[in-house]
């Protein structure tokens, strides 16, 4: 006697139950995914919004130019010019006069340690220029600019990829 499909729903499957050895209830094999979805999108939101917050502790506006993104370095030193011209070592204020010390007291003599400097757009070009001077005369040798990409085009062959490596003294 055969028994089609809607004969062994019509059982309730009670044939294969009892074939297997299973007891009234089977354990419950399924897992509610909708909770660890929920907590990791709240995680994602969370890490969105402070990631900008954690790059740059002091607010200057930096000009664009047509240089490409810059790879990271390893433990690098940031020194801010805001459009006043105070400077900042990380997100520390010093005088100009101090810069120098500081910052061989912070790199305890390895002057190859790279130093990003992070000019305002609107700072003066005597102040950047006498900031990068100071740190080239201290005996640092990898001075590096920061700038935004997206910046106006001078006219360069456009086929050719842009410099991933930033502009250096």
């Amino acid at each position: 006697m055969g028994m089609s499909a809607n004969d062994a729903f019509a059982t309730g499957g009670r044939r294969n139950r009892r074939r297997h050895g299973r007891g009234r209830r089977g354990a419950l094999s399924e897992i509610n995914v909708t909770p660890l979805v929920d907590v990791m999108l709240v995680l994602l939101i969370i890490f969105m919004i402070s990631a900008p917050l954690l790059t740059a502790g002091v607010p200057v506006e930096l000009p664009k130019t047509e240089a490409g993104a810059m790879q990271d370095r390893p433990d690098p030193i940031t020194v801010s010019i805001q459009a006043s011209g105070a400077l900042f070592i990380g997100e520390d204020p010093v005088p100009f006069s101090g810069l120098s010390p500081r910052l061989q007291a912070m790199t305890e003599g390895q002057t190859t340690r790279p130093i990003y400097v992070r000019a305002d757009g609107k700072a003066s070009y005597e102040t950047v220029a006498q900031v990068m001077a100071s740190l080239s005369t201290s005996g640092f040798t990898q001075i590096n600019l920061i700038t935004d990409t997206g910046g106006p085009s001078s006219g360069a062959n456009p086929a050719a990829p842009p410099s991933a490596e930033p502009a250096q003294p």
